[in-house]
């Protein structure tokens, strides 16, 4: 198994960032969005963005990855 790259850990490390550090952002109930409260939207939101973010990064691991065995 090999190490993932630094860009694939740090956009993986986006959306840890995105819920947790960000509480005081968006610790309210109002305005509300599609029906939510704005707290529930925005951990909704980043739920959904992380799946997009870990699959930009098994991209560019999987890229990465055809380069160097193509080279081999």
């Amino acid at each position: 198994m090999k190490k993932p790259s630094l860009r694939a850990l740090a956009l993986t490390l986006i959306p840890f960032i995105g819920m947790i550090f960000t509480v005081p952002l968006w610790d309210r109930i109002y305005p509300r969005i599609l029906g939510m409260p704005f707290n529930l939207f925005w951990l909704v939101s980043w739920i959904l963005l992380t799946s997009l973010f870990n699959w930009v990064a098994y991209r560019i691991d999987a890229q990465r990855d055809s380069e160097q065995s193509d080279q081999n």
